[in-house]
């Protein structure tokens, strides 16, 4: 029985950002894909999530993870690998994850096709519950990401979204990172929630001048 996710149980694993493999991203805007794994560093550092990195030949044509997420996520760790395509293929990168000690991995990869599915796949067969953020992967088309989508599902991956990882993991408005939680919406996944931040804060000014 599918369970929701349990930060206290979670890993996020942020594979391939970078910023020679954007440039092959046509299934959804670059800008997006960016400012979603972003937020997916974000709400690891807000939580205390571990978040472990990796890149495929930074020194070749995928070029090097974009700086934005190590400095989301100032705690997170890099594994460095010996050319393997598959994350999971790293002896290093699966040690790194087991020494955590959790077993949720929240998962998302440029490009979705191969650095999504293919360590989604692995660690699914490994015994883990996957969920792979989709809008914070990025692939060189719609059908490849449609017929990806089909694949994981059948393997017993969880597709998700990052408002939705977002959301779940925040659980409530009643806790002490709330603003927190609402500045991620706004500046990364959901822009036009500052709108709506804007907006109640004017309403709120108004009611306390009438007083």
């Amino acid at each position: 029985m599918m369970s929701h996710i349990n930060p206290d149980d979670s890993v996020m694993l942020l594979i391939d950002h970078q910023s020679g493999l954007f440039q092959l991203v046509k299934d959804l805007p670059v800008p997006d894909l960016r400012r979603n794994a972003i937020s997916l560093a974000k709400v690891a550092a807000l939580l205390k999530i571990p978040v472990i990195t990796s890149a495929s030949v930074p020194d070749g044509p995928n070029g090097p993870l974009i700086p934005e997420i190590h400095r989301a996520a100032p705690h997170a760790q890099y594994v460095a690998r010996r050319g393997e395509i598959n994350v999971w293929d790293s002896p290093d990168f699966v040690k790194a994850v087991e020494a955590t000690g959790r077993k949720t991995l929240i998962l998302a990869g440029t490009l979705t096709s191969v650095c999504m599915a293919f360590p989604s796949i692995s660690a699914v067969a490994a015994g883990y519950t996957v969920y792979a953020v989709v809008d914070a992967s990025g692939n060189w088309s719609k059908m490849g990401t449609e017929l990806t989508i089909a694949r994981i599902v059948q393997a017993g991956v969880i597709p998700i979204d990052t408002v939705a990882v977002i959301s779940e993991l925040q659980k409530t408005w009643n806790r002490p990172e709330a603003m927190g939680f609402a500045d991620i919406y706004a500046d990364y996944p959901m822009p036009h929630y500052r709108l709506l931040i804007e907006s109640y804060d004017k309403a709120q000014a108004v009611q306390k001048e009438k007083k």
